[in-house]
């Protein structure tokens, strides 16, 4: 398994090919390809490579998926014996962003095998399930008897 540390947004994550993430709000539109240089660490088949800080060479390179808001927090502000108070709420701006390779030097350690007709920004379809001529149903009958006493 090939993973990667990166930096993005003042926080590190990470990341791993064929995974999606979401990272503060990024200056690209949907589909945009982005890369990433800002990488600490490269875990690959038991071999680790760190930087200091940052390893010369290393990119991570992503799809932008979609633009979207985190979960609401609530910002509670009090102040005791005095009735004051402050209630305000925040959503933080995000991006969800697909990674697709981890490289060191030009050479690819891990990538996503892409089909023609696959595209991130499009919605899974329904599941396909296969039908066969065969069907067995099992039907169990249960039948209870009650007695009643009447005194």
């Amino acid at each position: 398994m090939t993973y990667a540390i990166i930096e993005t947004g003042g926080k590190q994550l990470r990341v791993e090919s064929g995974r999606f993430y979401d990272v503060d709000l990024l200056s690209a539109s949907e589909g945009d390809k982005i890369s990433i240089d800002n990488v600490l660490l490269v875990q690959h088949d038991g071999g680790v490579h760190i930087g200091q800080p940052l390893i010369e060479g290393a990119l991570v390179e992503g799809t932008v998926m979609k633009h979207l808001r985190g979960k609401k927090i609530i910002v509670y502000k009090m102040r005791p014996k005095k009735k004051t108070r402050k209630k305000r709420g925040h959503r933080q701006e995000l991006t969800r962003l697909m990674i697709d390779s981890i490289s060191i030097n030009g050479k690819v350690l891990a990538k996503v095998l892409a089909s023609e007709d696959y595209s991130p920004l499009e919605e899974p379809q329904g599941l396909a399930l296969e039908v066969t001529s065969e069907t067995t149903e099992v039907v169990t009958e249960t039948t209870v008897e009650v007695e009643t006493v009447s005194e």
